[in-house]
């Protein structure tokens, strides 16, 4: 096949992935075998087998069952923290380019400092004063995330804005609001969905990075990074406790980075050709 056709059938076994991973997600209680949080202490570090398809942990529990209800709270976690930080950093990122050069240093300056700091230190400092849990952790990444969505859409804005049909517009007397909401925005809209899929796939990893830490997603929630937690230390003993939630991970986080990749080559052909 040749590259363009490699691609594109990436992108379709990707998107065929995560729509598989939606579903699941979606109706979690119709296909689950278990409840994700029953245990079976007589099957505990049972292998894969006809009763447990992925095996069980060290509580008995169905790896197969906690994997799908995993997927609930990464899929989710990524949805809000692209939502939080497209909002934001939209909002900031309009009126930086927008507005006189006094208001995009100082919203630029903060923005900055937001992205001094690394992320996973910064999402456990903004966790450890709002509190543990899932809420809190799609807020942390929402906020983090936010700079560099301001960053791109004040770059975007700035370089449209003085095009000839938004000085028609002004001319015209069009309001400034009318102007963003009309002109600027569906003109940007090709780039900040790429990067609400990079920022998608980078929220799932950092998610998983909390809750393996202890200050994400709390037990006995079903969370792919909880899962790989309480198999670290069985590693020998019951290797599936996290092979399974490690490649499911690996393979979410694989696919939205397939479709950004796609995304950004089609939006913009200069780039198809280079690659």
């Amino acid at each position: 096949m040749v590259p363009g056709k490699t691609r594109r059938f990436l992108f379709s076994l990707a998107s065929l992935y995560l729509l598989l991973l939606a579903v699941l997600a979606a109706a979690a209680p119709l296909v689950s075998p278990y409840s994700p949080t029953e245990q079976f202490l007589d099957r505990r570090f049972h292998a894969p087998g006809p009763a447990n398809f992925l095996g069980t942990d060290n509580f008995g529990r169905d790896i197969l069952t906690r994997i799908i209800y995993g997927s609930r709270s990464a899929l989710l976690v990524g949805i809000v923290t692209v939502s939080v930080a497209l909002l934001l950093g939209g909002v900031i990122g309009l009126a930086a380019g927008m507005g006189p050069p006094a208001l995009d240093s100082a919203l630029m300056l903060l923005m900055d400092s937001v992205l001094s700091f690394p992320t996973i230190l910064l999402a456990i400092t903004i966790v450890s004063f709002m509190g543990y849990g899932l809420v809190q952790v799609m807020l942390a990444l929402g906020i983090i995330s936010s700079p560099i969505f301001a960053r791109l859409i004040r770059a975007e804005t700035l370089s449209i804005k003085n095009e000839g049909f938004i000085e028609a517009a002004r001319a015209l007397g069009t309001p400034p609001v009318k102007i963003v909401f009309k002109h600027i925005i569906p003109n940007i809209m090709s780039k900040v969905i790429v990067q609400c899929s990079l920022t998608f796939a980078q929220a799932v990893v950092v998610e998983s990075s909390l809750s393996f830490l202890g200050v994400g997603i709390q037990p006995p929630s079903a969370s792919w990074g909880l899962m790989l937690k309480d198999a670290r230390n069985y590693l020998v003993q019951a290797p599936w406790m996290a092979i399974y939630p490690g490649l499911c991970l690996a393979l979410t986080v694989l696919s939205f980075n397939i479709i950004g990749d796609y995304l950004s080559e089609r939006f913009n052909p200069r780039l198809g050709e280079l690659i």
